[in-house]
């Protein structure tokens, strides 16, 4: 099955047929993301074609620092079908966190007349920024095991208990 490469930028469906224990306060759609699929680099979909890019780079900037923030509806709208009247903004933030955080607050959010729609751009990482990425997970991971090493209790000692009259009826 050939997966075409803007397929991960398209809206999902909520789900509807969780259990109700698991369903949460909010109707979500369900994806899983992988190291090699989160990234700095965001696509922001929905945004109302008003001039409003000030807008949208303030409302992203209170998550972190921005390394850049261009208009990319032309280039979006030959490889995939857009939202009438609407502009698609290319997003990269300095930090791997600070685009979870925004991705996580913002999406599906309202704006200016608008829900916006966001969703990691991989496809846009160089090489090199893969490979960092790559190498920040193995050094998050080996903090995690250290720091959960040292959180963890020693091992109890066995305790020897020496009842001489069991020990002599035992044996003798």
């Amino acid at each position: 099955m050939e997966q075409k490469p803007t397929e991960h930028h398209k809206r999902l469906e909520y789900c509807t047929t969780r259990l109700q224990y698991r369903q949460g306060r909010e109707l979500k759609a369900v994806k899983v993301y992988t190291v090699a699929s989160e990234s700095r680099h965001m696509l922001v979909f929905g945004v109302p074609r008003v001039n409003l890019h000030t807008e949208i780079k303030n409302k992203l900037q209170c998550f972190g620092k921005l390394r850049s923030c261009t208009c990319v509806t032309t280039e979006m709208a030959e490889t995939m079908e857009l939202e009438a009247f609407t502009d698609v903004f290319a997003v990269q933030f300095d930090r791997l966190e600070q685009a979870r955080r925004a991705k996580q607050q913002l999406d599906a959010k309202q704006f200016f007349g608008g829900v916006l729609h966001i969703s990691y751009a991989p496809e846009r990482e160089s090489y090199q920024e893969l490979r960092e990425k790559l190498a920040q997970r193995r050094k998050e991971i080996a903090y995690r095991i250290q720091r959960n090493l040292a959180e963890q209790p020693p091992p109890a000692k066995k305790k020897r208990y020496r009842n001489t009259m069991i020990y002599n009826s035992l044996f003798y």
